[in-house]
């Protein structure tokens, strides 16, 4: 029998690194020197874990997940004592209005307001929508503007369903915030949400017959820096880009990696320029290229690209890191963690100069999300 999860003492200043898999998720927490790491879990054996978060707003040390089961459909669990206790799994917040024909399938992603809104909340869901939550998580919306959209016809899931990923509020404005959804493309609101336009100028399409169209485009994931947050990088399936207007415009920045193809992507907590992402071969076979296993970091934003490779496996590696597998911590030197689909996670504390394998022969491996706790 699995062992049951005893929760994580989390004290001010450790690291926080949250594992979600396909059978449960796993929590683990080391001190600073991210030398010597506990584990606690699964937590949700059995469950589906696509999204986790934690959130340290206004002395908060709130951990959010949102397990799903193929029998009882998807749930929205926080826990406030490090994962000792979660709340009641029959409580069901998130919900469509009834009028439009829709039910949850799944939540893609969970992501904390801005820092001067403690009790907003966001959810990305499948089918496609963005929730809100101005409670601290005790109830959900569904954004009008996004779900009453007109392209909504037209959206169509790609191979991992029809599901909304990206959420990047900008951090100076309660105005304008980025999404991303597969398919369907990037979307921008200047409005709070009253208005989406479409923001894929330079994103093609390869699948469609027209290359580059308005919207419609497989985006796979969208990471910007709050200290810069005008300035955007994007993985799509086929392209890899860069904004710096907000997603007005993209431009391709794919020279210098082995494939265009991928789905993580993640940028240094102190350095808006630098980026890391994981290559796949092609959509055909999406396996690190070459059987390779590498992190690849561009510290000129997207100019060049080069290969972190220490301590990774360079011979039949043919693994496979997805959307949300690949984080970052806000320590200095900065941990870059990222979990494959053969269940195994790999830590840096080093600004991915050098990794390690934190875990190995855990469930296939779907979201990692790293934090540092701050004070209570």
């Amino acid at each position: 029998m699995p062992e049951t999860p005893r929760g994580l003492q989390l004290r001010e200043g450790d690291v926080l690194l949250m594992v979600g898999t396909t059978k449960g998720a796993f929590l683990f927490r080391s001190d600073a020197d991210r030398k010597r790491w506990e584990m606690d879990g699964p937590h949700f054996p059995g469950e589906e874990v696509y999204a986790l978060a934690f959130d340290r707003r206004g002395g908060r040390r709130d951990l959010w997940a949102a397990p799903a089961s193929a029998f009882f459909g998807t749930t929205l669990r926080k826990s406030v004592d490090g994962g000792a206790t979660w709340s009641g799994k029959d409580e069901r917040p998130v919900r469509f209005p009834e009028t439009s024909g829709l039910s949850l399938e799944r939540i893609w992603q969970i992501r904390p307001g801005r820092d001067h809104e403690p009790d907003r909340l966001f959810l990305g869901v499948e089918p496609t929508c963005l929730f809100e939550s101005a409670d601290g998580g005790e109830s959900w919306t569904a954004v009008a503007g996004h779900l009453e959209h007109e392209h909504r016809a037209h959206w169509t899931p790609g191979n991992g369903g029809l599901c909304l990923h990206t959420i990047l509020p900008d951090p100076s404005s309660s105005e304008r915030m980025l999404i991303a959804q597969s398919t369907g493309g990037v979307y921008r609101t200047d409005d709070g949400g009253a208005t989406w336009r479409a923001r894929n100028a330079g994103v093609r399409a390869e699948f469609l017959p027209d290359r580059y169209p308005e919207f419609g485009q497989c985006v796979h994931k969208v990471a910007h820096h709050p200290a810069r947050p005008e300035r955007l990088f994007l993985q799509n399936h086929w392209g890899l880009y860069r904004s710096d207007d907000w997603g007005d415009s993209w431009e391709d920045v794919a020279d210098g990696v082995p494939s265009d193809f991928g789905f993580c992507m993640a940028v240094h907590p102190h350095d808006p320029d630098t980026v890391y992402i994981v290559p796949l071969e092609s959509d055909g076979f999406r396996c690190t290229p070459g059987a390779q296993l590498r992190v690849y970091r561009t510290r000129d934003a997207g100019t060049s690209w080069e290969p972190m490779t220490r301590g990774l496996p360079q011979e039949n590696a043919y693994e496979t890191v997805l959307r949300d597998a690949l984080d970052v911590d806000s320590l200095d030197a900065a941990g870059v963690y990222f979990g494959t689909r053969s269940g195994r996670v790999y830590a840096s504390r080093d600004d991915g100069e050098s990794w390690e394998a934190l875990q190995e022969e855990l469930p296939p491996v779907v979201c990692v999300k790293a934090s540092v706790v701050g004070p209570a």
